[in-house]
């Protein structure tokens, strides 16, 4: 027997479990796919990793409901501090001054995690499968089969009008449909960590242009901040193998001492940085999400945000369309839809996130000028601040329900 569903949702991360909780509750039959149990220690998306939201991304979570299982572990940022070191360039942005709350939150993966698949547990309209890999795609002109295989290598095959591929930056359901991705290799790694800095961070988040990449050192509610070191690899191997104190002094000469000296810091985990951007978002009866649209590097903290936008988009498409008695959910007007809207977002952090890399790592003189005057004319200037502000929320363009505070339904 074909089970069949409306929509199959290939992969259980952070786009694609909230994907499934926007759905669950517009009628439609939904089926997650995930390799991996959200609460295992081995689960990619909900690791020791934070992530840090926009106010447009916490909007959607409250909007579906998930924000108040999350807030208690989320930790405002109040303030953002960028500079590069060794010159004066600086640039401050503040939330009071752009009559904000909050710039934004810093939330563990795991507590998000933890809150997103506890609205799935129950719900009637999402069947899960899990633990289970997609084996096969057949795609035909009204419907696509998945060939699903269990851990325990049994197999079944399910049946959907529409798949969305949110496996990832490696997405296997995306190479499927035979939509390649364009990737660049920055020659960086991300050594990720908690640090334990002296002083109180005051809910600042600071963003440190250095000789070998960006550092970022992000607030939590206990007064540590989550470490983001980005080495050259051959640098980050080697200090995976420092002891603490010379991983401390290392970090302590790259930021400085706003925070007085780092005294403690956690288990050290390497992640190799490209960015990955798919040739489409969309392939017949496929609709292309989060990192396997499109995989950044975390300068600025855009990714997940972007991906959650692709996620509010394409729900409140499906959302129209059912409003309007459609009952194929993978006709290719929908997917066209979806393709423009998120072009101009999509392609609008690509290249804000790509930029700020390649200028920062310029080692040309008359460049390290020309940035370090463009902080200070950033720090001058509040209407580029306000830009900014629109731009890492993706207040720029149409803005998803979701993200307005507007339910689906």
């Amino acid at each position: 027997m074909i089970e069949t569903f409306d929509i199959a949702v290939v992969g259980g991360g952070m786009v694609g479990a909230t994907l499934s909780v926007a759905l669950k509750d517009l009628g439609v039959r939904v089926a997650l796919i995930e390799a991996v149990a959200h609460d295992s220690a081995s689960q990619p998306s909900f690791d020791e990793r934070t992530t840090a939201l926009s106010n447009g991304s916490r909007r959607i979570l409250e909007t579906l409901g998930v924000w108040p299982a999350v807030a208690p572990a989320a930790t405002p940022i109040a303030k953002i501090h960028v500079s590069d070191q060794g010159h004066f360039g600086f640039a401050r942005i503040d939330a009071a001054e752009q009559g904000l709350r909050s710039m934004g939150h810093v939330v563990p993966n795991r507590a998000l995690g933890a809150a997103l698949w506890s609205q799935l547990d129950g719900a009637e309209a999402v069947r899960i499968f899990c633990p289970a890999v997609v084996a096969g795609v057949t795609a035909g002109m009204n419907s696509v089969e998945l060939r699903l295989e269990a851990a325990n290598g049994a197999g079944s095959t399910i049946e959907a009008k529409l798949v969305v591929a949110a496996d990832g930056a490696q997405s296997a359901v995306r190479h499927a449909f035979g939509v390649a991705a364009a990737v660049r290799d920055y020659e960086q790694t991300a050594v990720i960590t908690t640090v334990l800095p002296q002083r109180f961070h005051d809910y600042v988040a600071y963003e440190r242009f250095t000789e070998s990449g960006p550092l970022a050192l992000l607030p939590l509610a206990d007064g540590r901040c989550t470490l983001v070191l980005t080495l050259t690899p051959s640098m980050a191997e080697t200090a995976m193998a420092w002891s603490d104190i010379d991983f401390l002094a290392e970090l302590q000469r790259r930021f400085g001492f706003r925070l007085g000296r780092f005294l403690k810091v956690g288990r050290r985990v390497p992640y190799p940085l490209s960015l990955s951007r798919a040739r489409a978002t969309s392939a017949p009866r496929c609709a292309i999400v989060g990192n396997a649209a499109q995989s950044l590097h975390p300068v600025a903290g855009m990714g997940f945000n972007l991906g959650l936008r692709d996620v509010a988009s394409l729900a409140e498409l499906i959302e129209e369309r059912l409003r309007q008695g459609c009952a194929d959910l993978g006709a290719p007007a929908l997917l066209a839809d979806y393709d423009a809207w998120r072009a101009a977002d999509r392609d609008g952090i690509i290249a804000f996130t790509d930029g700020l890399v390649r200028v920062f790592s310029n080692p040309l003189r008359v460049v390290r000028r020309l940035r370090n005057l463009g902080l200070l004319a950033f720090d001058l200037l509040p209407p580029a601040k306000a830009a900014l502000s629109l731009l890492s929320t993706g207040s720029a363009g149409r803005v998803p329900k979701l993200a307005r505070g507007v339910g689906l339904k």
